[in-house]
């Protein structure tokens, strides 16, 4: 299990740093454009993805009062990227330095609708990438609909085939 999430954890960090690069290079206006998605733009994705893998995170440290980031962040796309990469590295260290029973740990948390759940820690660290998966398929989409045309392969088997640049 651990060598499975070390792969994911790390395949994560390189899919997001991959689109980040390609999205810090369009100007603003088109960071900001409004799409039909889940959220209207790259930017509030992007931010959206921050939201998700901060707050799973203070869940996992424990934490009972959660900060989400949207709810206070007004800084540049360079930034958001930033705070993401920061964010995601905290999960692939976390990760890396887990002990097989960490991993199996059951913690209990709670939504913000106020219900309760327990859930072994791997189940939670699987759900967040497989969150930041899903909408970085929605900015590869996003960007097409700006016209970009070449854009990055982010598969899991191309991270796993070793081309990690």
């Amino acid at each position: 299990m651990k060598e499975l999430l070390k792969g994911y954890a790390s395949y994560n960090t390189w899919a997001s740093r991959k689109l980040l690069d390609v999205i810090l290079q369009l100007t603003e206006e088109q960071q900001h454009a409004e799409m039909r998605s889940s959220y209207p733009s790259l930017y509030k994705t992007v931010l959206h993805m921050l939201d998700a893998e901060s707050i799973w995170w203070q869940r996992l440290k424990l934490l009972e009062k959660l900060d989400v980031p949207s709810k206070h962040f007004s800084g540049s796309m360079n930034e958001l990227a930033d705070e993401l990469m920061q964010q995601s590295k905290r999960w692939e260290d976390w990760v890396n330095a887990a002990s097989p029973l960490m991993l199996e740990h059951v913690f209990q948390y709670q939504t913000f609708t106020g219900e309760q759940f327990k859930q072994p820690t791997w189940q939670m660290v699987m759900h967040v990438i497989n969150h930041s998966t899903y909408h970085r398929g929605q900015l590869i989409t996003m960007l097409r609909e700006l016209g970009l045309e070449k854009l990055p392969a982010t598969d899991f088997i191309l991270w796993s085939r070793g081309n990690k640049k």
